[in-house]
């Protein structure tokens, strides 16, 4: 009865042992999740007025990296809203706004560089130029009075690759294809009162 005892255990560890093999080669696949979610998102005041910051993670599908690293660049977008909630009327939009990134790869420099309107940063990684998109701290251009303290407001942001930008035929391969529709979903949050 022993005997059979052992060769029970044997075989239990040694199944322990494939399950602890094939989950940490199955681990780093499992562990990437390609795509854009929004962890946190806030809508502070500052000095010099009202400022956006939000902390996304970003990542890329196989299929855009190695678009990227074959010299084409990729836009993104980052629209940011804020609405004044009316039970009367249609809701005030007090802000629409988009910011947009260039991500490129330069193949001969061997770096990546990002681009926000009229300021370029390179960057020896990938990881190095989304970590930089990630990161947003922006600020927002708003009218003297536009926010009020004693009403509640809806502020809204998402991060998406715009693939409007894309050449033609990658246009084309984009068409209702999840390897090249990256975004995040709205990301939500109430101010005021």
């Amino acid at each position: 009865m022993t005997g059979f005892f052992t060769r029970c255990c044997r075989s239990n560890s040694l199944l322990g042992a494939l399950v602890v093999v094939w989950s940490a080669l199955l681990l780093p696949f499992a562990a990437r999740a390609d795509g854009i979610e929004i962890r946190e998102a806030t809508f502070v005041v500052a000095e010099s007025g009202y400022v956006i910051e939000a902390d996304i993670e970003i990542s890329l599908t196989p299929t855009l990296e190695d678009v990227l690293n074959k010299g084409v660049s990729l836009y993104f977008l980052l629209e940011f809203e804020l609405i004044r909630p009316r039970w009367y009327w249609f809701n005030e939009k007090i802000i629409d706004t988009q910011l947009q990134y260039r991500l490129s790869y330069n193949a001969l420099t061997r770096q990546y560089r990002v681009g926000v309107g009229s300021f370029y940063q390179n960057f020896a990684s990938l990881t190095g130029a989304l970590e930089f998109m990630s990161r947003v701290r922006r600020r927002a251009e708003l009218e003297p009075g536009a926010v009020r303290k004693d009403a509640a407001y809806t502020a809204a942001l998402r991060l998406r690759l715009d693939t409007s930008q894309l050449p033609k035929p990658f246009q084309l391969s984009a068409l209702g294809s999840r390897e090249w529709n990256l975004g995040s979903d709205w990301y939500r949050w109430t101010l005021g009162p």
